[in-house]
């Protein structure tokens, strides 16, 4: 059934898509079919590569016409399983759409189709004299279309805010195959329901995003950056208490001991101090003006004296710090072989320690035998738990297991208002568990709005709703 499926959904592509570069060959469609996530095999019918707006929209309409299932595929980078195909979908990868198209310095504004990867961005804007802030491990590979219908977070949010804060315009095509445009750039648009917002963070399920405007900003000052061992959760709140009211902070990050262990191992990293402690903090201050560096240095002192800090390094060049942050954006590619199961939650910031001191009870009830990772940008809320798979152990098995607990730490997380996904998305993976964070109200809503923008339910079908 399922090839005779492929071989219909692939038929139409012929006869209506003339143009339309089609690959059906197996390692493309390995690669093509899925995310980082490990838990469900790729099985898509074809991998297209249209080249321009227009295309897309003709590849939407007949998918529309015939009910064709398609998937978008950017670096594939997702951790939710939000770009899996894994029913004879038809992958739409948007690797030929890597044009920048205009600049404009007076807006501040650039325009870039959706394939542009994130790096490309950060590049062409420095080259410019601005910046593109949002940043994060994965940004040499994923593309700014997947950033935005991801709505991708990353290490400098605590300062410039996510991808939503940057999206000046929108080009989309949604479920019919028609082209909306979004906004236009304006500052101000106060002329009803901003649509922009609802293919933001959407996942694909309304529509594909095939040409983003994005607001660029002032390059930051110089900055320091600092990796901190830190004696306990609360100890790391009051750190983040202090650093926070006395500095200009652009980010602050933390990792476990055990996530320490795995990055070193990973990627070969010596030892970054010689105090070893339960938690480590890597954070970045700006230094728009003289003084700032000994002002940061009074600040470790006091933490020092309160028993907050047992021991600290300040990166004292560019390359110190690109050094200190490895240790902390290392972290998923080093843990990536063993196949971690992974939980992006969020809770308020001033909740983080008592959050993470009842999550760490409750994991380890339930997985004694498994390691647990933390890491996570504590400036915002967000925390990512870990589970590694144990080597010998089935992936379907260790799965299953993992999936056990999820009503228990979701329901934890909803206790303290939270949610069950900060910044990866609900995909495939969390979608068994939206009523978590998101009320009926809320859910009935969002099937509407699906409804209305693709009403044959062909945009990445089985994600999120």
């Amino acid at each position: 059934m399922t090839a005779e499926l492929k071989n219909r959904r692939l038929s139409i592509l012929k006869t209506h898509c003339a143009g339309l570069e089609i690959n059906t060959e197996p390692a493309i469609l390995e690669s093509h079919g899925c995310d980082w996530t490990r838990f469900r095999k790729p099985d898509p019918a074809a991998v297209v590569f249209p080249r321009s707006i227009d295309e897309i929209a003709n590849l939407v309409a007949v998918a529309f016409e015939h009910q064709v299932a398609l998937v978008p595929s950017g670096g594939r980078t997702g951790l939710s399983g939000g770009a899996i195909a894994d029913s004879a979908e038809v992958v739409v990868s948007f690797d030929r759409m890597r044009q920048i198209r205009d600049f404009n310095a007076v807006n501040r504004t650039l325009t870039v189709e959706p394939g542009v990867v994130t790096h490309s961005i950060q590049e062409y804007a420095a080259q410019q004299g601005l910046y593109y802030p949002v940043s994060f491990a994965a940004e040499g590979s994923s593309q700014i279309g997947g950033n935005i219908a991801t709505n991708a977070g990353g290490i400098r949010v605590l300062r410039y805010g996510l991808t939503r804060d940057r999206v000046a315009g929108l080009k989309v095509i949604d479920g019919r195959g028609e082209l909306l445009e979004c906004n236009h750039g304006l500052v101000k648009n106060a002329s009803g329901y901003d649509l922009r917002h609802l293919f933001i963070g959407s996942e694909g399920t309304l529509g594909f995003i095939v040409e983003a405007t994005l607001w660029l900003v002032d390059p930051p000052p110089p900055s320091h950056v600092m990796l901190l061992a830190v004696s306990g959760l609360e100890a790391m709140m009051d750190v983040f208490r202090l650093f926070n009211d006395t500095l200009v902070l652009s980010a602050f990050e933390c990792l476990s001991a055990a996530a320490m262990a795995y990055v070193r191992k990973g990627h070969g990293l010596p030892a970054p101090m010689d105090t070893e402690s339960p938690f480590y903090v890597v954070l970045e201050f700006e230094c728009a003006e003289p003084g700032v560096e000994d002002t940061a240095l009074q600040c470790f002192e006091k933490c020092l004296e309160a028993g907050w800090v047992e021991d600290g390094v300040i990166s004292q060049s560019e390359g110190q710090a690109a050094d200190l942050w490895r240790y902390r954006e290392g972290i998923s590619e080093a843990i990536t072989p063993y196949t971690p199961y992974k939980n992006d939650l969020s809770v308020r910031i001033s909740d983080v320690p008592a959050y993470l001191a009842d999550l760490d009870k409750l994991v380890n009830s339930h997985y004694p035998d498994f390691e647990v990772l933390w890491y996570g940008h504590v400036g915002d809320g967000n925390l990512h738990m870990n589970i590694l798979k144990p080597e010998n152990m089935p992936v379907e098995k260790f799965e299953d297991i993992c999936g056990r607990v999820n009503p228990d730490v979701f329901s934890l997380t909803r206790s303290y208002n939270g949610s069950i996904s900060a910044e990866h998305g609900i995909g495939l993976l969390k979608k068994p568990y939206l009523s978590y964070t998101r009320s009926k109200a809320d859910i009935e809503r969002m099937r509407g709005i699906k409804a209305v923008f693709d009403p044959l339910n062909i945009m990445n079908p089985g994600k999120l709703i």
